[in-house]
């Protein structure tokens, strides 16, 4: 992990929680294109753009900060989660309710206690 000593410094911090929001984008967009032709409708080409949000999703999700993928996976969770629910409300036209909103909280404070904790060097 950059920087040592247990802490992540703010460049390191600011780019994971870049590549974190830039991953969930790329896979709810690429999700949500299969939903589309799936559920919706929509023609089938629209698995194409799909198909290569989902690649960018994977290539984002390298540049997190942390030396475990398992870590940056598990952290992503949380924030999957909460983009979601932006997605929702900013997509799908439904407002998130209190719990909606609290349970977003929760997983973000989760993702971050696990990628931003201090660890041993």
């Amino acid at each position: 992990m950059p920087g040592g000593g247990g802490y992540v410094p703010f460049v390191a911090m600011t780019r994971t929680i870049l590549a974190y929001a830039g991953a969930a984008g790329a896979e709810i967009a690429g999700c949500f294109a299969f939903w589309a032709w799936l559920r919706l409708g929509k023609p089938v080409w629209w698995i194409v753009p799909g198909m290569a949000s989902l690649a960018l999703f994977g290539w984002l999700l390298t540049f997190v900060q942390t030396a475990a993928a398992g870590r940056a996976y598990a952290a992503y969770g949380g924030v999957y989660i909460a983009a979601s629910l932006l997605w929702l409300w900013a997509v799908e036209g439904t407002r998130p309710d209190r719990f909606d909103l609290l349970g977003g909280l929760i997983c973000l404070a989760g993702a971050a206690v696990i990628v931003f904790g201090p660890r041993a060097a």
